[in-house]
Order: C-alpha cells, then sequence, then structure tokens
C-alpha cells in the first residue's frame, strides 16, 4: 500500500510539472508550423 502512495505522489508531481513542457512544446510546434508555411508561401512566388 505505501508503494502504492508514493508512485500515486509522483504521478501526480510529474502531471503537474508536465503542464509548462506541454504548453511550451505547443509553442514550439506553432513556431515550426508557421516557419513551414512561410517557406512554402516564398517558394510558390
Amino acid at each position: 500500500m505505501r508503494k502504492f502512495v508514493i508512485l500515486a505522489a509522483l504521478a501526480a508531481s510529474l502531471s503537474v510539472a508536465a503542464c509548462n513542457t506541454v504548453e511550451g512544446a505547443g509553442k514550439d510546434v506553432s513556431s515550426a508550423g508557421a516557419a513551414v508555411s512561410d517557406t512554402a508561401r516564398d517558394a510558390k512566388n
């Protein structure tokens, strides 16, 4: 039972910490998508 409580606490803390990481990753992916779109637009013209 004690191992379960420790694992649950660890999982909860990691999931809370991951929120900032996921937000940052989303911004990175958005920036990369914008760069690809701009490059495609430039190549088309």
